[in-house]
């Protein structure tokens, strides 16, 4: 007789405690949590991508190696073709990059940062390995160096601008890391159209160095999940062996390299974000009991003296839609997306609002 069917059995040992990510729908609400640019598509680059649907674009399998999209992407960068790889949302190379090179190995992750690093270490099989940040949210560049030189260290993860603190790195500092370390270093600037500085110059001359880039900011194509890296054609040439032959369809392809002709028309979105964000900063600073952090991003981090769940929920009620975060490094803290003036201005007022609401319940 066959044992009982034990599903919990059959799971890896690291994937028994890992919470799948869950990403709540709230229709109706102004969503200021997910960092994506808050501005109506432009038209005219709209009516382009409506047409790509014509002809056999849907029908036929897509071409594996994007070859026109890597074109556009390096002619944008500054890098050749070779140096370039395209995936289905930056969450797809992050996999990918652990499965190749991770794997049974120690992954150096600079927290407080994006939360999918860990996530996907585990997934791979390899050992997140958090680094602390100093109290400023800068890397701790000499720490880091400890941590990679210890043994088994195979990738570290630097995000710049940092998500969600919105700080960036310099690059000396990432520099001096590439310098001292023999594992990989991926420098994630999925922020970088916002603000901090271009890691291409350093690329020809660290073999070790991936920098990874998206659409979905800035570029405002989230919903069609488009990412990128940049490294040495030798490392992707390793990592195209755990790629999906087929992982980003004809459509998407299609679509960011539109987007790539109209780039004018997004850089002026990207300015109205900034501006923006300069005016949400200020609103912070002028609502008593907030701390917002500087951002080169387009979102803020603040804290406030009130429990952040409440705050969240709080704004919650009123509509608005924000990221509360948590864990031993951001005890407290929430983050806001910059938004339209539509939006940033009734977040304020209801922060203020809930803020005076939970004053008046600890009276």
């Amino acid at each position: 007789m066959r044992a009982p069917f034990a599903v919990t059995s059959l799971i890896r040992e690291g994937l028994d405690k890992l919470i799948p990510y869950d990403a709540h729908l709230y229709p109706g609400v102004i969503k200021l949590d997910a960092n994506e640019n808050p501005y109506p598509f432009p038209e005219e680059v709209s009516r382009r991508i409506g047409q790509l649907a014509a002809g056999d674009l849907l029908s036929r399998y897509p071409d594996s190696e994007a070859s026109e999209l890597r074109r556009a992407i390096a002619a944008y960068a500054g890098v050749t073709p070779e140096q370039v790889m395209v995936g289905n949302g930056s969450d797809e190379l992050i996999l990918n990059i652990l499965l190749t090179f991770g794997t049974e190995g120690r992954v150096l992750i600079t927290n407080p940062t994006f939360s999918m690093y860990k996530i996907h270490s585990l997934v791979a099989g390899a050992r997140p390995i958090p680094v602390p940040r100093r109290s400023d949210f800068s890397v701790d560049v000499p720490a880091l160096v400890c941590y990679a030189r210890q043994p088994e260290s195979r990738v570290i993860f630097i995000c710049s601008p940092n998500n969600p603190t919105g700080n960036a790195s310099t690059l000396e500092e990432i520099e001096s890391v590439l310098q001292q370390v023999s594992c990989l270093v991926v420098v994630d600037q999925a922020y970088l159209e916002f603000g901090g500085e271009d890691c291409v110059s350093l690329l020809n001359r660290y073999p070790n160095l991936v920098i990874m880039r998206t659409f979905s900011k800035a570029f405002a194509l989230a919903g069609l999940r488009v990412g990128y890296m940049l490294a040495n054609p030798d490392v992707l040439r390793q990592i195209k062996k755990v790629k999906q032959p087929f992982n980003l369809n004809s459509f998407s392809q299609a679509a960011a390299r539109v987007v790539l002709e109209y780039r004018d028309l997004f850089r002026k979105q990207i300015q109205d974000i900034l501006q923006q964000r300069e005016e949400l900063w200020q609103g912070l600073q002028n609502i008593e009991g907030v701390t917002a952090y500087p951002s080169v991003a387009n979102y803020i981090l603040f804290r406030t003296n009130h429990e952040s769940k409440a705050i969240y929920q709080g704004l919650l009620e009123k509509g608005i839609l924000i990221r509360r975060l948590g864990g031993p490094e951001l005890p407290g803290f929430l983050r806001v997306s910059v938004g339209t003036p539509e939006e940033n201005r009734p977040f304020l007022q209801a922060l203020a609002e809930v803020l005076k609401q939970a004053g008046r319940e600890l009276q």
